[in-house]
């Protein structure tokens, strides 16, 4: 996909790159070796490209994958609930009722303070990653090879395998975490909890802040982490599965087999990420209600 013949570091390559827009510095030698006479905000060619762009640099492809994919759990829980009926529902909607109930369910068991917030949070949580996580199973070549034709180099549809999707979410729990804590339990509690816990006397607060701010900065960093870890990994599997069809036709038809059992027990992780991110969200917004 990287060319003609790509070889299998280039061919890997290309599927972890992102389609990456952002502004290259002055000066900066292009891959087609133009030079840039002056900042410019373009399309990144290569990762090299989008490693000069610096923080500016946006990832289009995981912004439009994931943007979309939370439309379509907008639109598909909006459309079931207006065509919701008392009588015999159909498959759709006992599906939609099913994941509603199991998220209520979870909440009301890990959830011990009042917010009617939680709950609708925890139910997009669990569907949105979901879904993005349901790309993984998408044929790796598939849509990259029909945005190609289009004339779109680069193409990762899986936003979870994204660093900046999985982390800008985790961060989005931690201002609800610090929100809450400071609402709930006001400033003066919350400086409290940070310097007087686990050691209550005053010669530990340095001990008592290091630790606290350690453990609250590692909760965002692990919820984060934890899902573009394994999402990450999964689709690499993917990839160097894809690799082995062109290694002849025993390889190929060995691959086929792998690839379809893996996607089979991927089944299970792409779910999974999705209710460990969600009831890590939960337990983390139940911590900041407590009020001790």
């Amino acid at each position: 996909m990287a060319g003609n013949n790509p070889t299998t570091t280039e061919y890997i390559q290309h599927h972890l790159t992102n389609l990456t827009y952002g502004k290259l510095p002055e000066g900066y030698e292009r891959y087609d070796g133009s030079v840039v006479t002056e900042a410019t905000w373009t399309m990144a060619h290569g990762a090299e490209e989008a490693a000069a762009m610096g923080f500016s640099a946006i990832h289009v492809d995981s912004l439009a994958w994931s943007f979309g994919l939370g439309v379509l759990f907008c639109w598909l829980f909006a459309s079931v609930a207006k065509k919701a009926t008392t009588g015999v529902p159909g498959k759709l909607q006992s599906c939609v009722e099913m994941i509603v109930e199991f998220v209520e369910g979870n909440v009301k068991d890990m959830f011990h303070g009042r917010n009617p917030l939680v709950a609708p949070l925890a139910l997009t949580i669990f569907v949105w990653v979901f879904l993005m996580n349901l790309m993984d199973l998408v044929p790796v070549d598939l849509v990259p090879w029909l945005l190609m034709q289009a004339g779109v180099e680069y193409q990762k549809i899986v936003p979870s395998t994204d660093p900046n999707v999985t982390l800008g979410m985790a961060l989005g729990v931690f201002i609800l975490m610090l929100y809450y804590a400071i609402k709930i339990k006001g400033v003066g509690g919350f400086v409290k909890e940070l310097t007087l816990h686990p050691f209550n006397h005053p010669v530990f607060i340095p001990v008592n802040l290091f630790m606290e701010l350690v453990g609250l900065l590692a909760k965002p960093f692990s919820l984060g982490l934890r899902l573009f870890g394994n999402m990450y990994a999964g689709e690499m599997i993917f990839i160097l599965i894809a690799v082995m069809y062109s290694a002849g036709l025993f390889f190929g038809i060995f691959g086929g087999f792998l690839q379809i059992g893996w996607a089979i027990f991927h089944i299970l992780i792409i779910t999974l990420q999705a209710f460990i991110f969600m009831v890590l969200t939960v337990v983390y917004l139940s911590m900041s209600h407590e009020d001790h």
